[in-house]
């Protein structure tokens, strides 16, 4: 994120920490393109954590840093694709208080300019502040969001696939820049959405970005089945992540998707130094940073529930939250027998990678913890949450990327141009592949929409 702290509270205090300017994200954006990272991905949200202490407390993630202040990345992903030469982006905008239009042309343009490296990652927003600070007295209800969702992708897909056809741009010597008769209106009337168009910008490397998204809940899974060609997974063990992995796979043919469409990544959170020692010694000196106030902040905003509430010394492996206790049944097979799960607890397990697996380990004991997520939760890859930015990433490459190399598990050139051929290596091209939603509004695929104008 581009705040002081994303998942760790509290750790801009760390020495390592770089303030993080410009010139900080373009030096983070070289140092993941040097070492052949797939991609550098930005989380998003647009309001407080204020369920702590509430309502409507804002102090805890104020004090914290907890995702506040947070930039709009959208405007700094230029700089970063100028120096770089094969990194994507992921960036987030949210279909619940955004319009199709404006971000069907922000996204055409941050394509545009990194010669097809951006993905959206796209979210519903969850938390009620962010509602009243658009105006609403209360969130869209869930299932809800999902639904105005669906319409919001059918608005932007017409956009970016069938607004301007192959071959509008002509350029030519007798004055034309584009043939009006290829550049469509789209005309679309729906139940959340009116919109005439056409796309304000011209096609673009993959016309419509690679499509990101986070959620496992029945209407979340639903949604990227339908969507997305990678999804963020949650779970704290392989095997629950696998149910998700499953789960979503079994539907992609209800929409006439194939299996190897969509890439599945794990989240993970790795501190790694030459031997398990030093290691954990390295994660103890990061947890001394680590704000709880703020972790519990960020807690109430994904969970909606106020830890301030319960007392100190509860055992919440008894009492707590449904929330905490899926996450505490995952936790107690590592944990010491007998341990009293007390909030302070909780929140130290939460503090700097959030309710996702924390491996701490040498190069070996990592790549080994990694190996088995891949095979027993059936992911393709990771998305790698920090404490510090560039530390842990310079970590990662000074002591893990060895080890992956020698066991032939990492990439070491980019498949293609575009995020899509790096994410898919399917040899497809950078268009949205057959049997994807976007596919069906191309108008050189779909020849009615040739007749549109």
């Amino acid at each position: 994120m581009t705040a002081p702290g994303h998942l760790a509270p509290g750790l801009w205090r760390h020495p390592s920490q770089e303030k993080q300017d410009l010139a900080h994200w373009v030096r983070l954006a070289k140092i993941l393109d040097e070492a052949k990272f797939h991609g550098l991905f930005f989380a998003d949200v647009l309001g407080i954590y204020d369920v702590y202490g509430g309502p409507s407390n804002n102090g805890p993630a104020l004090q914290a840093a907890a995702q506040i202040p947070i930039l709009d990345v959208s405007l700094m992903i230029s700089a970063m694709a100028y120096a770089t030469t094969g990194l994507s982006f992921g960036v987030t905008a949210s279909t619940t208080y955004e319009h199709p239009y404006q971000v069907a042309r922000r996204y055409s343009t941050l394509d545009q300019i990194t010669d097809g490296r951006i993905g959206w990652n796209v979210v519903t927003s969850y938390l009620q502040s962010a509602a009243e600070s658009y105006g609403f007295d209360e969130q869209i209800q869930h299932d809800e969001r999902y639904n105005k969702a669906d319409e919001f992708m059918d608005v932007t897909y017409k956009l970016w696939e069938q607004s301007w056809e192959d071959g509008a741009v002509q350029a030519d010597s007798k004055w034309v820049y584009a043939d009006a008769e290829k550049v469509h209106k789209i005309n679309h009337v729906g139940k959340y959405y009116k919109c005439a168009g056409p796309n304000l910008v011209d096609p673009t490397p993959q016309r419509t970005p690679f499509i990101l998204q986070a959620g496992a809940s029945k209407a979340g899974q639903a949604f990227a089945a339908a969507h997305a060609e990678a999804m963020f997974l949650p779970g704290m063990v392989p095997e629950k992540t696998r149910a998700v992995v499953d789960s979503v796979k079994a539907q992609l043919p209800r929409y006439g998707r194939s299996e190897d469409s969509m890439r599945f990544l794990a989240g993970i959170f790795i501190c790694v130094d030459e031997t398990d020692e030093k290691a954990q010694r390295k994660f103890q000196d990061l947890l001394q940073y680590a704000d709880l106030e703020g972790t519990a902040a960020l807690f109430g905003g994904w969970s909606g529930t106020d830890l301030s509430q319960f007392s100190d010394d509860e055992d919440f492996a008894f009492r707590g939250p449904t929330a905490i206790q899926s996450m505490i049944a995952a936790w107690t097979a590592t944990a010491p027998s007998g341990l009293k799960w007390t909030k302070r607890r909780v929140l130290e397990e939460l503090a700097i990678t959030g309710a996702h697996p924390r491996v701490v380990g040498s190069p070996t004991t990592v790549a080994d913890a990694m190996e088995r997520w891949i095979d027993e939760a059936g992911v393709d890859g990771f998305n790698i949450s920090y404490a510090t930015t560039p530390g842990t990433f310079e970590d990662l490459v000074k002591y893990l990327w060895p080890e992956l190399r020698r066991r032939g598990v990492l990439q070491t050139e980019y498949a293609g141009k575009t995020m899509r051929e790096n994410y898919l290596q399917d040899g497809g091209g950078p268009s949205v592949r057959e049997g994807h939603p976007a596919k069906q509004y191309h108008a050189q695929s779909n020849p009615k929409f040739r007749q549109w104008g």
